[in-house]
């Protein structure tokens, strides 16, 4: 049975009350307990029943689990739990079969990923978990939409190393405005793919904003003995949640757009949502009304221009007049 992020908060709690030899904890303690530490981590949560507590403790109790071992007191016609033995803790056991194959299913997925050889580990790192704990052979289940032959993608690995170990990299970047490449020390913080097109995010010394450089315009990359200067500005989980693609202005705030999609297209963008804050606004026979509230950049204009004549801006009025002078500067070179 897979362990969820909410399960594992409640295998966490009871672990820590069933080794506190301090407090007695009955059944109802538990529960406030695992509620409490669950609202901490979420507050729109209505928390579990007794029900999924006992569910909870016999998964702990069984080999799936971590097969603890459980003093069940009885203390007038109530119970209280600890650990028979005070010095386990779930955190201390190997792992278990269950986590072993969600292990092995997360490398699997890593390791279709082709195109780097540092992360030729993942591979040799499989048959060892199947040996250690008597898994069932590997079968390739899932691929992805990847190109092992893009431009820049043998930097990948080195550059995903980089970024774990806090590595400070010289880089030699070729911009498509320059003629020649431009040589700095660049202190790699996040890798992202957008279009079939890797980037990495970092900053550069001398600069104190952020910098995003293209995998395929790298042209060489060498270790730096340069002291790392560590990301304090940014929150990667965040920065892409207002955007489409890789570019954000600083300070721009998001803009809710209105956009009509004709008939052909509504399948499409209510099958493929143009980005998390899509929401239907009309549908009838002629078109699709929806909007979506971002920070307008260059990826949104050249998405919208891909749709051509089966798309139209309704709001802001200022993008409306700007894709129009863009689709026509296109007609125009063609």
């Amino acid at each position: 049975m897979p362990i969820n992020k909410n399960a594992l908060i409640r295998y966490q709690t009871l672990d820590r009350c069933f080794s506190n030899p301090g407090r007695n904890y009955f059944i109802e303690d538990l529960l406030e307990e695992v509620n409490n530490t669950l609202s901490e981590h979420n507050s729109s949560t209505d928390g579990i029943r007794r029900r999924q507590l006992f569910e909870d403790i016999k998964f702990m109790e069984s080999e799936n689990g971590w097969n603890i071992e459980l003093d069940k007191i009885t203390d007038g016609k109530k119970k209280y739990y600890r650990y028979c033995d005070p010095k386990f803790s779930i955190n201390n056991s190997p792992l278990n079969e269950t986590e072993a194959e969600q292990l092995k299913a997360a490398l699997l997925v890593m390791s279709r990923f082709k195109g780097s050889p540092q992360f030729s580990w993942v591979e040799e790192l499989i048959p060892k978990l199947e040996q250690t704990f008597g898994l069932k052979e590997s079968e390739e289940i899932i691929s992805f939409d990847t190109n092992p032959y893009l431009k820049g993608i043998e930097y990948l690995g080195e550059l995903f190393e980089a970024i774990h170990n806090k590595q400070p990299l010289k880089i030699a970047y070729q911009s498509f405005k320059k003629e020649i490449p431009d040589i700095s020390v660049f202190y790699p913080y996040y890798l992202k793919q957008f279009n079939n097109r890797w980037y990495v995010f970092g900053q550069q010394k001398g600069f104190n904003t952020l910098s995003v450089k293209a995998l395929d315009r790298i042209e060489k990359i060498e270790k730096s003995t340069e002291p790392f200067i560590e990301n304090r500005q940014y929150d990667f989980s965040e920065y892409f949640e207002d955007i489409i693609g890789i570019n954000r202005g600083k300070g721009e705030k998001p803009e809710l757009i209105t956009l009509w999609f004709a008939p052909s297209k509504a399948p499409y963008v209510k099958t493929k949502p143009l980005h998390g804050s899509q929401k239907k606004k009309q549908e009838n026979e002629s078109g699709l009304t929806i909007t979506i509230e971002v920070i307008p950049n260059y990826e949104l204009k050249s998405l919208l221009l891909s749709f051509g004549k089966e798309v139209k801006v309704l709001t802001p009025q200022w993008l409306h007049k700007e894709l129009l002078e863009m689709s026509y500067g296109n007609l125009i070179k063609s």
